[in-house]
């Protein structure tokens, strides 16, 4: 039996158990699978993390703690093109640490603690394109054999703050390789230049990161290296880091020999002699592009007036930024050295007046850039200088970042100058002022965006504008009249503003790109941008919008149109109103089938209007409403008629009889012989012989209805299919219904089943259901109860008054 084990063992099993999880463990990297990246950057990293995937092509392992690149880290990695070690401590590369690498194209060891140039980990990487390895801790610059052999190489960058001297054949390997860019960074104060280190390069650029303050003569020793060679662009960082120069001789000699044409000056002390051996030298050369950034500039103690007023370079660029001295402008006293210029950038220098001599120097500008300053409206135009054809060249104009506050000062000070076309007046209190401007006509570009604009300065801008900018500038309504007189405007940005509503009356013909995100409207439609039908370009997005129809139908149209595009679409379009949609993405606004399409709408609309008018007529015509409805009207009119004519009741007749025409030879037989015929007689009223010809019947039957005591119904299956029965019917009822039912007389001459009569006849089924009638009888014995009866119910036969006839002869008799 094995004996159990101690508890040291089981401690060992555990740590080892550990660093297994841990060797197994996925990496603290974000993995970009789409781009083959990983990201590992600042994760505070001792060694190159196990298990990351072998395909990548690029790996950021900078800001990080590694110490050491051993032979295994990126042994899996056949892919890798970028790799990334910069700003860690890593102090030594295994000479076979890139030996799967063979791909890789871009490698960067900045700033490490490498005493020793890595050549031979650099020995397999046969591709590289890109490598620095500048500001490690060898004190040496000489390059192995292995770099002649990077024939790939365009980029290399090296050295440190422990490199002081450069020796002859340091960079000798590198004869053959033709170089985009080599840069070179000594010690504070380097020590030794051996003449020729410089001869072997092939390059374009030339990046000198290198401090002379002791060894000043150098330079012209390096400068003399580099004659006959393809170098085009040449920049000194620090040339003099401590001290300002004072000697006598020419530090820039053999300048002027040289093919550069771009030169730049970043960081170090510059005073007027160094500034004026570099400009004299500058001016016999080939440069055209000088730059001055970020150098600590003053007066020399003892000025060296040889060749002052001569230092006027031809440039077609000059850049002075970030200078916090702004004697630099008139270094020698005058401005005599920006004559030559071409292209003119004087960006935060800390300058507050230009003077009015400046302006006379200026006149080969054709752009003049002094943006970042502190100038003000009083210091930057002065109405006792002359500024008439001051700048004749001048096309564009930057006076960005500054304190100017008038637009008007801007104006007068541009007015006249003959070919500005371009003015860049950002980021300054402009547009607060109420005030009326004129500007040089030429103009056609201006920019005003952080400013302080109002819907008034629109009156102080010029209307030959093509482009606008008033981005971010707390506009809230703007001037329509001012688009109205500006028929060139082709693109205007109001970005980052206050705009509330866009007026629907907006019209600017030109327009072809426009703006408009980052405000306060919620509401646009199709009707928005209508006046502008040019209009190919819109940016809309970050604003509170309304989600309802007409943002919904602006969008289907311009899909439908294809124009104008959504430049920022869908980003940042979200909901804001109503409430449910709030924070929704407009693009995921989609209504109701029916609520924004409103020919669909107004189909369903009419459709459901035609099926209810159609069931009401087949309801109508089922129940004989029509019927009902023409008797109503010609009940109402022929009463509406009688009004109107002053008529009054008066009863003519005993009785009007109602009968169809089938039945009229039994009623003239009969009824009339019976009733005419006896003593008094009684007057009845049937329509052949009674009405009065030439008025419409319907007067015709109302007024005699209303003219006899009785009416009386003769019933009989003709009756029932008269029409003419039923209106006389209807309006007896009408009658009846104010008078009493007794003056309505049902004699039914044959038998009729009320059950069976039609629906309009439901007056008559009510009657022969609720009132007694009386019934013809065919035997001849009992016909005389039934005249009794009749006779009875339309009572004694006097106590009427005069006919219609009688009454017509009355009235002619007067007459």
């Amino acid at each position: 039996m094995r004996p159990p084990p101690t508890a040291s063992a089981r401690a060992l099993c555990c740590l080892v158990l550990l660093a297994l999880a841990g060797e197994a463990a996925w990496p603290p990297c974000r993995i970009d699978a789409d781009n083959g990246l990983g990201l590992c950057k600042g994760q505070d990293l001792v060694r190159v993390p196990r298990g990351l995937p072998g395909g990548l092509r690029g790996l950021d392992l900078s800001y990080n703690k590694l110490r050491e690149i051993t032979a295994g880290d990126f042994a899996g990695m056949t892919q890798l093109r970028r790799l990334d070690l910069g700003y860690n401590n890593i102090s030594r590369i295994a000479p076979d640490a890139f030996l799967s690498n063979l791909l890789l194209e871009h490698l960067r060891l900045f700033n490490n603690s490498l005493d020793r140039i890595p050549a031979p980990a650099l020995r397999p990487l046969v591709n590289l394109r890109w490598l620095d390895m500048s500001n490690n801790l060898y004190r040496s610059a000489a390059l192995d054999g292995v770099f002649g052999r990077l024939r790939q190489l365009q980029e290399l960058s090296l050295g440190g703050p422990l490199l002081r001297d450069i020796s002859r054949g340091d960079f000798a390997v590198l004869k053959d390789t033709a170089l985009q860019k080599f840069a070179i960074k000594s010690a504070s104060s380097l020590q030794r230049y051996e003449a020729g280190a410089f001869s072997w390069l092939n390059t374009t650029e030339l990046w000198c990161d290198m401090a002379l303050d002791e060894n000043a003569m150098a330079l012209p020793v390096m400068l003399r290296d580099l004659r006959g060679k393809p170098l085009d662009y040449l920049r000194f960082r620090n040339l003099f880091e401590f001290t300002y120069y004072a000697g006598g001789a020419d530090p820039f000699a053999g300048l002027a020999e040289l093919l550069i044409t771009k030169l730049v000056f970043y960081r170090g002390k510059f005073n007027e002699n160094l500034l004026r051996f570099a400009l004299l030298n500058i001016q016999r050369s080939r440069v055209r592009d000088l730059t001055l950034m970020a150098i600590d500039f003053a007066r020399s103690p003892r000025w060296n007036s040889s060749g002052v007023g001569m230092a006027a370079p031809r440039l077609d660029r000059l850049v002075l930024q970030d200078i916090s001295n702004p004697d630099i402008l008139r270094f020698d006293w005058t401005f005599t050295w920006l004559s030559g210029v071409a292209n003119l950038s004087i960006v935060n220098v800390n300058f507050n007046y230009v003077p009015c001599d400046v302006w006379g120097e200026l006149r080969n500008v054709q752009t003049l850039d002094i943006s970042g300053n502190r100038l003000e409206d009083g210091y930057i135009y002065n109405q006792r200088c002359h500024y008439q054809g001051v700048v004749p060249k001048l096309k564009s104009f930057v006076v960005a970042t500054n304190q100017l506050l008038s637009l008007a000062v801007v104006a007068a000070l541009t007015r006249t100058w003959p070919q500005l076309t371009h003015l860049d007046a950002s980021h300054n209190g402009l547009g607060s002022l109420q005030e009326t401007c004129q500007w040089r006509p030429t103009l056609c570009w201006l920019a005003l965006h952080h400013n302080r604009v109002t819907a008034g300065t629109f009156r102080c801008l010029p209307t030959t504008l093509e482009y606008l900018d008033l981005s971010y500038s707390q506009l809230d309504r703007l001037d329509m009249d001012y688009f109205t007189r500006s028929p060139r405007l082709r693109e205007l940005r109001l970005s980052g503003n206050k705009i509330k509503f866009i007026p629907s009356e907006w019209r600017c013909p030109s327009l072809e790109v426009l703006a408009i995100d980052g405000n306060s409207f919620g509401v646009i439609n199709r009707g928005s941008f209508i006046n502008m039908p040019q209009l190919v370009n819109l940016t809309a997005g970050n604003n509170p919008y309304h989600c309802t129809c007409d943002l919904y139908l602006f969008l289907e149209e311009t899909r439908r149109r294809g124009r104008p595009t959504l430049a920022d679409w869908p980003h940042n379009w979200t909901c804001y109103h109503p409430e449910p949609l709030l924070d929704t993405a407009v693009a995921a606004y989609t209504p109701r089938p029916l609520e924004c399409n409103v020919p669909a709408l107004v189909a369903v609309a009419v459709a459901s209007t035609a099926v209810v008018v159609a069931a009401c007529a087949v309801l109508c015509w089922k129940l004989d409403a029509g019927w009902y409805i023409r008797a109503t009207y010609r009940l109402v009119r022929a009463k509406y008629s009688g009004r109107r004519a002053g008529a009054t009741r008066q009863c003519s007749y005993h009785a009007f009889i109602s009968y169809s025409c089938a039945d009229a030879g039994w009623v003239r037989r009969e009824l009339l012989h019976r009733l005419e015929s006896t003593t008094p007689p009684y007057r009845l009223c049937i329509h052949e012989r009674d009405f009065t010809p030439g008025r419409w019947i319907i007067d015709n039957i109302v007024e005699n209805i209303e003219r006899s005591a009785k009416v009386i119904f003769v019933l009989s299956r003709s009756f029932v299919d008269s029409e003419w029965c039923n209106y006389e019917l209807y309006f007896a009822h009408q009658r009846a219904v104010g008078l009493g039912s007794e003056d309505v007389i049902l004699v039914v001459k044959e038998p009729i089943d009320a059950r069976g009569l039609p629906r309009r006849f439901a007056r008559l089924r009510k009657m022969l259901g609720t009132k007694t009638y009386l019934e013809w009888p065919h035997e001849p014995g009992r016909r005389p109860f039934f005249w009794l009866q009749l006779r009875s119910l339309l009572g004694s036969p006097g106590g009427l008054g005069p006919t219609a006839g009688e009454e017509e002869t009355a009235v002619d008799a007067t007459t």
